[in-house]
């Protein structure tokens, strides 16, 4: 006797929340280019700025990148010794020796 187990994907995100964060990214890197544009400082000063905010960006993406893709292994690998451990216990047969 095999149980068929059924697959539950993870909970997905609302569009709500979605846009939220999308809407939340987009001000936040707008109103600190523009306070780097409007700050009185000399050209210098104002393009070190922009050329941090612009590598902060892009750090944060790849971090969260990484941590969801470490993540997503190990789902996988858990998933992996799941499928083995229930072929083990489906051709296990007490009984027969």
């Amino acid at each position: 006797m095999t149980t068929t187990k059924k697959f539950n994907p993870p909970n997905s995100h609302t569009t709500a929340w979605i846009a939220q964060t999308w809407l939340s990214f987009i001000i936040s890197i707008s109103a600190t280019a523009i306070g780097i544009v409007y700050l009185p400082a000399d050209v210098w000063l104002k393009g070190y700025l922009g050329m941090g905010l612009i590598f902060s960006v892009g750090s944060t993406i790849s971090l969260s990148k990484t941590v969801r893709d470490q993540e997503e292994s190990k789902r996988m690998l858990s998933r992996i010794d799941e499928a083995k451990l229930e072929r083990l216990l489906a051709d296990y047969d007490p009984f027969k020796q």
